[in-house]
């Protein structure tokens, strides 16, 4: 008698975002469709000295209106997202806190680059006053993995838990590993995504330093383009993505409003070069594949993706290629947006939102638009949706997260089906 577990179906029930466009899953969402940008000059700290000053901050985000004081005081930002996410997810998908049946319910949320925040000030600390003044929480409140063992925590979720770290692709990554996890039958609900909060003086300068950003410093609103023959690097961003992952038949069983079937998982690598992507896009050919073959759909059967699309001149013309591979003539029917032209670039969170965007895509039949699109570049030829959203029926939707060090995650998510 084989003791190997069938495959159950994974589907999601609920959705937290935290992002510059808004605090709250509706306040984003209608802010995504509204084309409005979140990218503004930085506030958190004096960039006088910077060449970079403007970021995509949530503005309008306050942790005591999720966390006790004492708590918060304990976290860095990206943890403080990650349990707000966590919370606002749980109650979109109608689930109870503290979880019931806490051992069947995980947490699977990443950080790109754990806390700059606690780093610096810390640092600073250690510099000026000694080593004795430094917090007992100093490393609690900046290891990766605290913001899902916070979340558990705040949860009592006492199944799986623990962080990916793929740089861009962690959401991404988080949200796959959780179906995989559920699939196998190891949790029946799982919270999984991403945070980052890396709006800070060291993590800016260093992004600034790699040539990786936009300088449009006096247009913000304006500086995330992609696919546009004018754009001049991303835009570093903040903000949170949690997705409530259940098995189908738990979710059935409790009668939860389902977003989205989540179908397929792909991953690969570019093994090319630590911060480029391959020319021709070979990684995002593989994983778009894998997805699309462990979803067991032809290409023909997307309508939508999501792309990575961070507004740089080789990413974007690479994945642009790779979708072109993929997808054939079918490609020129696709819709194709890239919400990093609203949000900026979220880093590790931007995985999980995007996942999400998917799942709100299918569910309300209506697609974000790819703002600041004036031109677009000859090198990206699809329909990319530009300025303005666009109604209509998506069946089936395509997620890309591609990462530093070559790392690439691809998404399929499709309506759930009896």
């Amino acid at each position: 008698m084989s003791d190997v577990r069938p495959s159950r179906r994974v589907v999601v029930t609920g959705i937290g975002l935290i992002t510059p466009v808004g605090t709250g899953t509706q306040e984003s969402w209608s802010a995504l469709l509204a084309g409005e940008s979140g990218v503004g000059p930085i506030t958190q700290f004096d960039t006088t000295d910077h060449p970079v000053t403007i970021a995509g901050e949530v503005s309008d985000f306050d942790a005591l209106d999720f966390i006790g004081r004492k708590d918060a005081k304990k976290m860095d930002r990206f943890i403080q997202f990650s349990v707000a996410a966590a919370k606002l997810a749980a109650e979109d998908a109608g689930l109870a806190i503290p979880v019931d049946n806490p051992t069947r319910c995980g947490v699977l949320i990443g950080v790109g680059l754990c806390g700059l925040q606690t780093i610096e000030s810390a640092g600073e600390i250690l510099r000026t006053k000694g080593p004795r003044r430094l917090s007992p929480f100093m490393l609690p409140r900046l290891i990766s993995n605290l913001a899902p063992g916070q979340v558990s925590i705040h949860l009592g979720a006492e199944g799986p838990n623990f962080g990916v770290v793929s740089a861009c692709a962690t959401g991404a990554h988080s949200v796959g590993e959780a179906m995989r996890k559920i699939e196998r039958g190891d949790a029946d609900v799982i919270f999984a995504g991403g945070s980052e909060a890396t709006v800070t003086p060291l993590g800016v300068a260093g992004f600034a330093a790699m040539k990786a950003l936009s300088k449009r410093n006096d247009d913000p609103e304006r500086a995330s383009r992609p696919f546009d023959a004018s754009r001049d690097g991303f835009v570093v961003a903040e903000g949170a993505g949690v997705l409530v992952l259940e098995s189908l038949e738990h979710a059935r069983g409790r009668r939860a409003r389902i977003y989205a079937e989540l179908a397929g998982y792909g991953q690969s690598s570019d093994a090319h070069h630590i911060t480029q992507p391959e020319p021709n896009g070979r990684g995002a050919i593989r994983s778009m594949t894998a997805a699309l073959n462990d979803a067991g759909l032809d290409s023909d059967a997307i309508k939508y993706i999501n792309a990575h699309g961070t507004s740089t001149s080789a990413g974007d013309a690479a994945e642009t290629k790779a979708i072109l591979k993929v997808f054939g003539e079918h490609a020129h029917r696709l819709w194709v947006s890239s919400t990093k032209s609203m949000t900026g670039h979220m880093l590790g969170a931007a995985g999980a939102v995007e996942a999400a965007v998917c799942a709100l895509a299918i569910h309300h039949g209506q697609v974000p638009p790819t703002i600041n699109l004036d031109t677009v570049d000859p090198a990206c030829t699809l329909d990319y949706v530009p300025h303005t959203s666009r109604a209509g029926s998506v069946d089936v939707a395509l997620s890309n997260s591609f990462g530093f060090g070559g790392t690439n995650v691809s998404l399929v998510l499709k309506r759930c089906e009896k």
